[in-house]
């Protein structure tokens, strides 16, 4: 089995766990605060995890050129971005029709990817995409009670274009962060990805607490306060982090991003058996779909 399936099958895993630690802090500050320790918790662990390479494999640390901070900088600005409006989705009344419409980020990826990379896709990965991307919206649309009228009718909307928006965001990220690794032209490509982490995280986090300074400073005081359940979160995050940018130095970015899909299979099988809570059947056919996606992604890339 290639080694990216395993990483991004445990890194959507752990963003899993991240999440649900996430939750606990809403209730102490915003979903930007919670977003912020993330970041900022996961510099320590990301920092670690290279030194750990660099000793163990003697490499040499790769040379920053201006070409990979350019993809560094605009990969990490842009997954802020993409949350930040993801975030400001919730200030709407129909805010779940933006969130499923955030859900077409492997589509973009894929586009970005042509763009940037040249990635091209195969036919047989095209497909698996489009079937595990109708998987994801059947699954938004049954949760959040949408109808599929509701969804066609809501493009042009200012809450569509934001969802639109957070997943061309979160696309541009992947494949930035796929080209800086590559850029830096390193025989290890563990050191590659993990020396990326590390930039893009601080570049992240400097950005963040400028912000958060400036406009939001009860949640920047509210992450030192909650510095235990934030660093779990800053753990599993950069955990999650180190499997995404390992799989995505050695694999199209749109391809880990769709198999990291698996992450809703994870979430479903939580509410299902561990918190006992009732699915609908269109619930269990976008799941259908999206395993069904992933698989065909595996067998015919």
């Amino acid at each position: 089995m290639p080694l990216w399936i395993p990483l991004t099958i445990a890194a959507a895993f752990l963003q899993n766990v991240r999440s649900s630690l996430q939750k606990k802090l809403t209730g102490e500050m915003s979903a930007l605060g919670a977003t912020y320790v993330r970041f900022a918790y996961g510099v320590p662990v990301a920092v670690i995890y290279l030194g750990v390479l660099l000793a163990l494999t003697g490499a040499a640390v790769p040379d920053m050129a201006p070409e990979f901070l350019v993809y560094a900088a605009v990969g990490g600005l842009a997954q802020i971005w993409g949350t930040v409006l993801l975030v400001g989705l919730f200030a709407y009344r129909n805010f779940a029709v933006g969130t499923t419409y955030s859900k077409t980020e492997t589509i973009q990826t894929a586009v970005f990817g042509i763009v940037v990379l040249g990635d091209h896709l195969s036919v047989g990965a095209f497909a698996a995409i489009l079937i595990s991307l109708s998987g994801v919206v059947a699954i938004s649309i049954a949760q959040s009670h949408l109808t599929l009228l509701t969804f066609w009718r809501s493009l042009g909307e200012r809450p569509t274009l934001m969802g639109i928006g957070s997943g061309a965001c979160y696309g541009v990220a992947a494949v930035c962060y796929r080209a800086a690794s590559l850029s830096l032209d390193h025989p290890d490509f563990l050191v590659s990805a993990s020396y990326t982490l590390v930039v893009v995280l601080l570049i992240q986090t400097a950005t963040m607490t400028a912000w958060l300074g400036l406009r939001h400073p009860q949640d920047l005081a509210a992450s030192f306060r909650a510095w235990r359940v934030s660093s779990l979160v800053g753990l599993a995050g950069a955990l999650a982090s180190v499997g995404w940018f390992t799989a995505m130095t050695i694999q199209n970015a749109a391809y880990v991003r769709a198999l990291g899909q698996i992450e809703l299979v994870f979430a479903f099988a939580s509410s299902r058996f561990l918190f006992r809570e009732k699915t609908s059947a269109l619930e269990v056919a976008g799941i259908a779909l999206v395993v069904g996606g992933i698989l065909l992604l595996i067998l015919y890339r």
